[in-house]
């Protein structure tokens, strides 16, 4: 085993100088985050208020939002500490807190994505079995299982990295990232590399597949079908094809600059595609499921009227 340390700060080096134009960045993304928690917050408050809105479509859109604020949670508050500083560093518990949080959540986003695509494979394939296949306790079931699988992955990921004796602080990103950390290792990683790439295909790759495979018996159902039924079918599901497809192609981005010297990557563009998967699903997601379900839209709207009407 070679010599290595187990460093108490890691240096986020992926931090360009910007001299004042950080005010601008930070005003920026400050505002970003206020957005992500006020339309994700209207979309869970509109229902779980509204007993109409009590089906296992809607209540799957608020655990995409619930995991919206908690992704976003890992990100905002550090980066926006970090805009206003010259140094960046981060304590060790700071950054393996954050990679479970932010690694979570993207594993989470995954899994509820698949879980709502289930419901609508139900509901276009087999619609006279829809009420009783997704009753109460299959949607509870279906929730916990989208939560606790990543979770107990991500749990297992920042253990083994944990234990590595490092050989280097530096991580070139502006957040802390699994693979970045192991990077960092004296020793070998091959039992990281393996554990995580198979936990990685259950609760990413194998999540996305079968969102793949139930719009694939939709569209053959769909063939078959009458406009008027393909209208409808679309009207439901376009929300979740939007989201699915923009959060594959962010996530994809993140893959793909990890296997990239960012040395040899412009910062700025390197970080941008590198946040984005944090970013961008929950900003779109309160946008596309709020401003195109009818059903959502027309209780947010009441409610927001009705907050106006008591102040």
């Amino acid at each position: 085993m070679e010599n290595g340390t187990f460093e108490a700060y890691f240096n986020l080096t992926m931090f360009v100088n910007i001299g004042p134009y950080r005010y601008i960045v930070f005003i920026f993304c400050f505002l970003l985050y206020a957005f992500i928690v006020s339309a994700n917050l209207v979309i869970i408050l509109a229902i779980s208020r509204e007993r109409a809105l009590h089906e296992p479509m809607y209540i799957f859109v608020s655990c995409l939002s619930i995991n919206s604020l908690y992704g976003s949670a890992g990100l905002f508050p550090r980066l926006l500490q970090d805009l206003l500083s010259d140094t960046h560093l981060i304590s060790r518990p700071a950054c393996f807190t954050q990679i479970y949080i932010i690694y979570s959540y993207a594993s989470c986003e995954c899994t509820i994505l698949s879980i709502m695509a289930y419901d609508r494979y139900i509901a276009v394939c087999h619609p006279l079995h829809y009420n009783s296949t997704m009753t109460c306790k299959t949607v509870s079931k279906l929730a916990a299982l989208a939560w606790l699988c990543p979770a107990f992955s991500l749990a297992i990921i920042v253990a083994l990295s944990v234990r590595l004796p490092l050989c280097g602080n530096e991580i070139k990103k502006v957040f802390c990232a699994p693979w970045f950390v192991v990077r960092l290792s004296c020793i070998d990683t091959t039992l990281n590399n393996v554990i995580g790439m198979l936990l990685t295909i259950c609760t990413a790759y194998l999540p996305l597949l079968y969102v793949l495979y139930t719009y694939l018996q939709i569209y053959l159902v769909c063939r078959k079908s009458s406009v008027e039924f393909k209208g409808k079918v679309l009207q439901k599901c376009a929300p979740h094809i939007v989201t699915f497809v923009f959060y594959s192609i962010t996530a994809f981005c993140d893959v793909a600059l990890s296997r990239f010297n960012p040395d040899e990557l412009n910062p700025i563009i390197a970080t941008i595609l590198s946040l984005e998967f944090i970013v961008i699903p929950p900003i779109l997601n309160p946008l596309v499921y709020g401003l195109k379900l009818p059903e959502i839209r027309k209780h947010i709207f009441r409610m927001l009227s009705s907050s106006k009407t008591t102040i």
